[in-house]
């Protein structure tokens, strides 16, 4: 039995379907490619709606765990790797740029992208552990920003999120030395980015932290602590310098 023999012998029944689909008709160009992926790929996911546009060089492990939504565009070089066990919902109008990665390895856990969000080249969105990632309506990612962790990460509507941003929900622990780091596990409390939030390029955003609805973190802030809504926070570690309304205003919003 040759390799290829021996892997696909290890796969299961949809995680066969979907390297046969994608090995033959995953590299065809533009336009036959274009439609035969539509015409195909719905033996693929678990759910396909319409005008769905897939380029060359997609790579998806197993179709079955992903639902994708009416008008969602998959660019060269986009990979998802959900195994059985985890799910990925994409909504309408989705767009994912080139070389964008999604991936959930490990059992229980979700991602879901909601509608017309966007991510941009190179964007990283990794659930480990049961952790879960949920991404709200008309939000952008900048390129190159990764989204990583065990607890789960929730990022509002209408949200600005700039180019090599960090957000990252667990934090490994390390008060024994006499133990790797390693060996010592993780906590993780989760990360909350409330609606129409701005961060700027850079940005680091760690475990246990809720950014307030409307807030703005300035290029290169390290965020630490959570931030009240309507503030604008600069520095490392971030500190609320200014707010966008006055205290008779935030109290009636």
């Amino acid at each position: 039995m040759n390799s290829l023999q021996k892997n696909q012998s290890s796969l299961s029944q949809s995680e066969w379907k979907t390297s046969i689909l994608t090995t033959f008709l995953g590299w065809i160009p533009l336009l036959p490619g274009l439609g035969l992926r539509y015409l195909f790929y719905p033996l693929i996911f678990k759910q396909m709606g319409s005008s769905v546009r897939i380029y060359p060089d997609v790579k998806l492990k197993d179709g079955q765990n992903i639902a994708i939504g009416f008008g969602v565009v998959l660019h060269r070089g986009v990979e998802i790797d959900i195994n059985a066990g985890n799910e990925l919902k994409i909504g309408d109008r989705v767009n994912l740029s080139r070389d964008v990665g999604i991936s959930c390895t490990e059992q229980k856990s979700k991602i879901e992208l909601d509608n017309v969000v966007s991510l941009d080249r190179g964007v990283e969105l990794r659930t480990h552990g049961g952790g879960q990632t949920y991404i709200g309506d008309r939000t952008y990612i900048g390129p190159y920003t990764c989204i990583s962790g065990y607890g789960k990460i929730t990022i509002g509507k209408d949200c600005l999120i700039a180019s090599h941003c960090s957000i990252y929900a667990h934090n490994y622990k390390f008060s024994d030395p006499n133990k790797t780091i390693k060996e010592q596990g993780f906590i993780s409390k989760g990360i909350t980015i409330e609606d129409d939030c701005w961060l700027g390029s850079g940005v680091k955003v760690v475990d246990g932290v809720t950014i307030g609805q409307g807030s703005v973190i300035g290029a290169g802030a390290v965020v630490t602590k959570n931030i009240p809504p309507y503030s604008i926070a600069v520095g490392v570690p971030a500190k609320v310098v200014s707010t966008r309304v006055n205290k008779a205003v935030l109290q009636q919003l």
